[in-house]
């Protein structure tokens, strides 16, 4: 053969080699899913609470796992990130009075009011103390809203009303209408309220716009809740946390000589002034406090080019362990869709990453605890990053995953917040499927599992649920499954991995959604933002220099 027809073929195949297509994705099979799944939501594991013997079982088997497929680990040379944090138990007083100067009214705990404190002091004791009107209790400039404005309430206990003054308004021009904002989540409100030096916050419920009945609030008295132990840093706490029902919120507007249907009404302008209202608060809680280190459990799969830049798939391990047993006597909560279907498909995604050799971008794969009692484990992480957040690109949750079969659509959960949206609806335009938004934005589902965590601290965060579109039987079907696993099945011990009930064919598709998102992103240069109105691109701001 001439050196001229060789020269010609050795650039024909350079050619073709620089023209071969790309390796298509790990394709994901039930099999990658079910294993993990009915292992994890088996009895075997106890319910998966913090802090039990079920807790071993599960961090012990997902480092097993993370190791035998190869993974590094994800803090040093360790699986783990350990989370301490402490067990409060409240005990309130039944009765909490307030007094005017014209009478006095006395409420009782339970049917009236639900209190608990953070305060880790053996007695927080609140006497007369003077209760202040703040509206919604929201500090929002980019709204231009301030319902702190003009009063001091160092040492006084706020009154604040459920929600945002966008509820119940047409359109989303005004906050974002019905869908809630951060600033709408009784979360933020006791926070807001710590920061203004308060001494104790009472959110007035009110079931529409809460979205929930009181019947849920209730669940908190005389019960033990999980917070971080931030012990050594000192942080603010208001003495307490609570709500009040719709009824006793109106009896106090009438000891302050007001009518409450022009107080809320106020409450949704701008120009609202907070009022004091003449009225001071007396209450006690017993405290007990119990402190205990739980763990997440972190691999990762290091980046060929930017292995300083990080992806981070997150899923919550932990579930209510054994409780009050059911009328079968099952006393054991598995948790199957909650979340040992997130944490199964977080090792599917680990396995997908490791097969389908290295990313450009590292791939960090994080299970968190004690979502359940708080979002505790992703707040810990958010709060103590193990990666840079500047240098963290995205985060990926999973919290349920689909077990009703293929499905068209799939449910965004915080639509309009991030660019991370766009690069779901690009990859489910591939795939021939659609989104649709969340069916109840009221709920406020975006600040509700632990992507939220990461949004506070600016990353972008992409949390979408099950869709409703089934593909052989329509939406009015998906909606009946979904309904039917909140009524009989959603935190009770019957949820359980049942193959004849479960159909995992939807969930591989999810899952392959989300690998895909994830796989595109880990391969490129793009740092997706927040988009415009979003609560959470200031902060993303403020320590991006890109």
């Amino acid at each position: 053969m001439k050196k001229t027809q060789i020269a010609i073929l050795l650039v024909l195949a350079g050619l073709s080699a620089c023209q071969a297509p790309k390796k298509p994705p790990y394709k994901f099979k039930v099999s990658d899913l079910e294993t993990n799944l009915i292992t994890l939501s088996s009895d075997e594991f106890k319910g998966r609470m913090p802090f039990t013997e079920g807790e071993k079982i599960t961090t012990d088997f997902l480092e097993s796992e993370f190791k035998n497929m190869g993974l590094e680990p994800g803090n040093g040379d360790s699986y783990f990130q350990e989370v301490p944090m402490v067990s409060i138990f409240s005990q309130p007083s039944d009765q909490m009075t307030f007094k005017s100067p014209k009478e006095d009214l006395v409420i009782a705990g339970l049917q009236d009011y639900v209190i608990w404190t953070q305060r880790t002091d053996s007695l927080v004791e609140v006497k007369d103390v003077e209760v202040v009107f703040a509206g919604f209790g929201i500090v929002a400039p980019e709204y231009g809203w301030n319902d702190y404005k003009g009063i001091d309430v160092k040492g006084k206990i706020v009154l604040v009303m459920v929600n945002d003054p966008g509820f119940g308004t047409k359109g989303a021009s005004f906050f974002k209408g019905n869908t809630m904002t951060y600033y709408g989540r009784w979360t933020y409100k006791y926070e807001e309220a710590a920061r203004q030096g308060a001494l104790g916050c009472l959110i007035v419920h009110n079931t529409i716009p809460a979205g929930y009945g009181f019947n849920v609030i209730q669940n908190s008295w005389k019960a033990s809740k999980l917070y971080l132990d931030d012990r050594g840093k000192e942080p603010y706490k208001l003495g307490f946390e609570g709500w009040v029902t719709l009824p006793t919120a109106k009896k106090l507007f009438e000891m302050a000589g007001l009518k409450d249907s022009e107080m809320l009404a106020k409450a949704r302008k701008a120009d609202f002034q907070p009022v004091a209202l003449q009225i001071s608060a007396s209450a006690s809680i017993e405290v007990e406090a119990k402190y205990n280190v739980s763990k997440n459990v972190v691999a990762k799969v290091t980046g060929k080019t930017r292995p300083d830049e990080y992806l981070i798939y997150s899923a919550h391990w932990d579930h209510f362990g054994i409780g009050k047993p059911d009328e079968t006597g099952d006393s054991i909560y598995n948790g199957a869709l909650d979340n040992a279907s997130g944490t199964a498909a977080l090792l599917a995604l680990a396995k997908a990453f490791k097969t389908d050799g290295q990313p450009e971008r590292t791939v960090v794969f994080l299970a968190v605890t004690a979502e359940e009692q708080g979002l505790w484990g992703s707040a810990f992480y958010a709060q103590n990053p193990i990666y840079p957040i500047e240098k963290t690109v995205a985060n990926i949750n999973m919290d349920g995953i689909n077990p009703y079969g293929k499905m068209r659509d799939v449910s965004i959960i915080g639509v309009g917040q991030s660019e991370m949206e766009d690069l779901l609806n690009a990859e489910l335009e591939k795939l021939g499927r659609y989104s649709a938004p969340e069916p109840n934005p009221v709920a406020g589902y975006y600040f509700r599992s632990d992507h939220f965590n990461f949004a506070k601290v600016g990353i972008p965060a992409l949390y979408f649920g099950t869709g409703i579109d089934h593909v052989d039987r329509g939406k009015e079907y998906g909606k009946q499954l979904q309904d039917d696993y909140t009524a009989n099945y959603y935190h009770k011990p019957n949820e359980e991995y049942d193959p004849a009930r479960w159909n995992l064919d939807g969930a591989v598709d999810d899952v392959q959604l989300l690998y895909n998102v994830g796989r595109s992103l880990a391969n490129s240069d793009k740092w997706p933002s927040w988009k415009e109105g979003s609560e959470f691109k200031a902060i993303r701001n403020s320590y991006m220099k890109r």
